[in-house]
């Protein structure tokens, strides 16, 4: 079986208060209403997934949350390592996942997602907007085959991208 990953960035995120940790700032208004939107756009492509893992920073973690309702799924997997990760730290989470799983929604941040789909498919996006979505999926049964230029762009989607199916 084939195996599908899609990379969402989180949602805009709150710069009100400059006195917090990056990793504690929330979302904003737009992040609170773009997340959800986003969701319903994969609910309504009949899009279906065994996993969700993310970063655990805050903004992160509300943006995943907003997905999981959207499917009534309450299991999110937090990974320590895809904040403020590169594609290397990103491409080792990947090929850690279980092979159970065959669609894995991964959320978390820029450069390094952007980069990443980038990196492990012939996507060329120049860079994926807060509340983006990337789908790329691999001819492999395994996600530790899952290597640089393995990877084929399903679909590039985000917010203000209104022509959508």
């Amino acid at each position: 079986m084939a195996k599908q990953l899609l990379l969402v960035r989180h949602g805009k995120s709150d710069w009100g208060n400059l006195d917090l940790k990056d990793f504690d700032r929330p979302l904003n208004k737009r992040g609170k209403e773009n997340a959800p939107e986003m969701a319903e756009r994969l609910v309504q492509r009949g899009f279906k997934f065994d996993l969700i893992v993310s970063s655990p920073a805050k903004r992160a973690k509300s943006t995943a949350k907003f997905f999981a309702e959207a499917y009534q799924v309450n299991d999110i997997q937090y990974e320590e390592s895809i904040y403020e990760a590169n594609t290397t730290a990103l491409l080792k989470v990947i090929n850690g996942l279980d092979d159970s799983s065959d669609t894995v929604i991964m959320f978390g941040h820029n450069p390094g997602f952007t980069d990443l789909a980038n990196e492990l498919s012939d996507a060329d996006i120049y860079n994926i907007p807060t509340a983006g979505m990337v789908l790329m999926s691999f001819p492999f049964d395994s996600w530790k085959m899952v290597s640089r230029g393995t990877g084929e762009l399903v679909f590039f989607d985000y917010p203000k991208n209104s022509d959508e199916i």
